[in-house]
């Protein structure tokens, strides 16, 4: 195994490649050429591959250079965002609150649920999207406070997890006002002729509308799934099809996407959690998400 490299070292061929010479670079660094050089050749030597070669009376970068400078590009940039980071922090105290939000929440769905810590002054919000297994996986190494999610956590030996129900909602159908206008009289059996845009088959609530369809005996004409509840909003506004959402963010809906409500989809329900690692949730902002539950 070869020595772990030294970041000065590292720094030296940085400043290399970005003046394009070794003499530049000293002349920039304020050392001499001599020093400079050798610092480049102790990196070269604990990564094991030439970083540098001639070129006419220059030099340009290897392959390996190549890659190197892409990782240190991305090292050195952060550095000199440091001082600026731990100055922020220092005179603009923040409240930091890491969600997960699972990919088939609803995006209305979930600015609803967060309405709650919205006002909290000096609030750092990080919103990271996925599914639901690598969010939780990024839970249980803390990297995330709480999970957003149309499902319970699953039953897991590895790691004791508590999913804390936020609410439900019933769902209906929505589409254009041309699409609306063509079926309401017709309702619900007018839903087997449509075309329907309908959740990506992973979505907890895609089952229920599924069953939702086979007690009636009818067979949708599905002409788009989608994992993302957004995008499938967008189809469903531009007239590509009807589609199922959740009441709960109905006024939402209606002036963000300019649709209609068709009817109901009796029966079916949407559920949320928000799951966490501890049974007592502890971080103050997750305790009010979940006030009217606790």
């Amino acid at each position: 195994m070869s020595a772990p490299f030294n970041y000065k070292h590292l720094y030296y061929f940085w400043v290399v490649a970005k003046e394009g010479g070794i003499s530049r670079a000293a002349d920039k660094l304020d050392m001499a050429v001599q020093t400079v050089s050798a610092q480049v050749r102790e990196l070269e030597r604990s990564l094991g591959y030439a970083l540098l070669k001639p070129a006419g009376r220059g030099l340009v970068l290897t392959d390996a250079g190549l890659a190197a400078m892409h990782q240190a590009d991305q090292i050195f940039q952060l550095g000199e965002e440091l001082p600026a980071r731990v100055r922020d922090a220092v005179s603009t105290p923040t409240v930091r609150l890491a969600v997960g939000i699972c990919d088939s929440l609803p995006k209305l769905v979930v600015r609803r649920l967060l309405q709650p810590v919205v006002p909290e002054p000096n609030l750092r919000l990080l919103c990271h999207e996925g599914n639901l297994d690598e969010l939780l996986g990024d839970l249980a190494l803390h990297r995330l406070d709480v999970v957003l999610s149309d499902r319970p956590a699953p039953a897991n030996p590895n790691i004791k997890l508590y999913s804390h129900a936020m609410g439900t909602s019933t769902i209906a159908w929505y589409g254009t006002a041309a699409l609306v206008a063509a079926a309401s009289q017709d309702f619900p059996q007018c839903l087997a002729k449509l075309p329907l845009l309908l959740p990506a088959a992973h979505t907890a609530v895609r089952d229920r509308i599924d069953q939702w369809f086979e007690q009636r005996a009818m067979r949708p004409r599905i002409v788009g799934e989608f994992d993302d509840s957004a995008l499938l909003k967008t189809f469903g506004a531009s007239g590509m099809g009807v589609f199922p959402a959740a009441q709960w963010v109905h006024d939402d809906l209606l002036a963000h996407y300019a649709v209609q409500r068709l009817g109901p989809c009796e029966g079916v329900t949407e559920h949320f959690f928000a799951i966490g690692t501890e049974k007592k949730v502890q971080h103050p902002l997750v305790q009010r998400l979940l006030q009217p539950m606790l």
